[in-house]
């Protein structure tokens, strides 16, 4: 019987997930030495050393910002992520988002908490405050939709479902969005159209150099005066020094976030949530159920799907002995690998090839026994970053 796979736990993973793992396979705890791969929520992994067994690391969530990427990619590790498993749970916090905003729910709700219960004109403070409160209804407002992955798609498909106008925009919108976003979406061509015609502006982007501070002061000069801005992405895409001083101003209505800060905690118009983004238990367990089905996948067969690093290779098996080869993506490197196989006599069943950025993976399917020593000779190919001979039992 094979080794087992040891994974080593971060964070707390869902039950749900971690059972997507076989008790015969695989060894899961928080205190593991030399783990084959690793699952994480929200731990920072940038001051911890990696230890050298890890072949993958997988993130029960979306962003990849607490994993070093960079470190990983050039130890030929893929980071896995959850792309799109807390989309309904962020999908319908927006919502609830600009809710809290049209309607002054968490101004009305002070209000109440604050009210005594045993006074005897309490009806009478109520229907008389109620008018501070007033608010209006989204039916009718057009909502900007900045980023159209799984979760801007969603937000404006249940957007044009209560009645609001959608514009969206999206520079790198894949093949499979365009085909999910509604077809009553109109398009703008710059996040500052968004801006410049929305009541609503809700953001879905992943937080990279390019989206640093993408919201700052010279995107606020076009926002629609008394517009509302959401920020369900990551803290780091809006200047917040730019949106208080776009509330102070009065062009910018309120803003609602789910990033706590010492910036616009407590300030008047600001809605901040204490990251509750994906923290519904449906999510967590979406999370992670996909990142665990991934880690499975690569670490048994090799197969790799949703990570952030390393392109997409999803092979069938076409026989009982595989290798999967990450090399840095420079020329002759399929060549070279292909030679080694070739001089050891084996004879290649099937094989694919991805590049992504400066790494590339290769899977490759040949008719017999792997000898050590190709594995070996396959490793000490300059640029090759990590081997791995996949045989399967029986």
């Amino acid at each position: 019987m094979a080794k087992p796979f040891n994974i080593l736990i971060l964070n707390q993973i869902s039950h749900t997930g971690l059972k997507q793992l076989p008790e015969d396979r695989y060894k899961v705890g928080k205190d593991l030495a030399n783990p084959d791969a690793i699952m994480v929520r929200s731990a920072d992994m940038h001051s911890l050393e990696v230890p050298k067994s890890v072949r993958a690391i997988g993130r029960a969530g979306a962003g990849t910002n607490n994993i070093p990427v960079k470190a990983m990619s050039a130890r030929g590790v893929p980071v896995f992520n959850a792309p799109g498993a807390n989309a309904n749970a962020v999908k319908e916090l927006v919502v609830a988002g600009m809710l809290l905003s049209a309607r002054n729910l968490g101004g009305a709700m002070k209000f109440v908490a604050a009210l005594d219960p045993n006074d005897p004109v309490m009806e009478k403070k109520v229907e008389d405050g109620k008018k501070n409160f007033a608010g209006f209804e989204l039916a009718g407002h057009t909502l900007g939709v900045i980023g159209l992955g799984k979760i801007g798609c969603l937000v404006a498909d249940v957007a044009i479902k209560l009645g609001m106008h959608v514009l969206g925009y999206d520079p790198e919108i894949t093949v499979d969005a365009a085909w999910s976003l509604p077809s009553q979406v109109k398009k703008a061509n710059s996040v500052a159209e968004v801006l410049k015609n929305a009541n609503f502006v809700s953001i879905h982007v992943p937080l990279v150099d390019a989206t640093r501070k993408m919201i700052n002061a010279e995107m606020l000069a076009h926002i629609k005066h008394g517009a509302v801005l959401l920020n369900f992405s990551r803290e780091g895409v809006v200047d917040e020094a730019a949106v208080l001083a776009a509330l102070e101003a009065k062009t910018l209505a309120s803003y609602v976030c789910d990033f706590p800060s010492a910036h616009v905690n407590n300030h008047p118009h600001v809605i901040a949530l204490p990251h509750l983004g994906a923290s519904t238990r449906e999510a967590e367990d979406n999370c992670a159920v996909m990142v665990a089905d991934q880690l499975r996948e690569y670490l048994e067969h090799g197969n790799v799907q949703n990570a952030v690093n390393f392109p997409n290779v999803v092979m069938p098996r076409e026989s009982n002995f595989r290798i999967a080869v990450a090399n840095s993506n420079v020329p002759n490197m399929l060549g070279q690998i292909s030679t080694a196989m070739a001089q050891a006599g084996l004879n290649i069943r099937n094989m694919m090839n991805k590049s992504k950025g400066d790494v590339a993976y290769t899977l490759v399917d040949v008719d017999s026994k792997v000898p050590e020593k190709v594995v070996d000779s396959i490793a000490g190919i300059n640029g090759v970053l990590a081997v791995r001979y996949l045989p399967l039992e029986g």
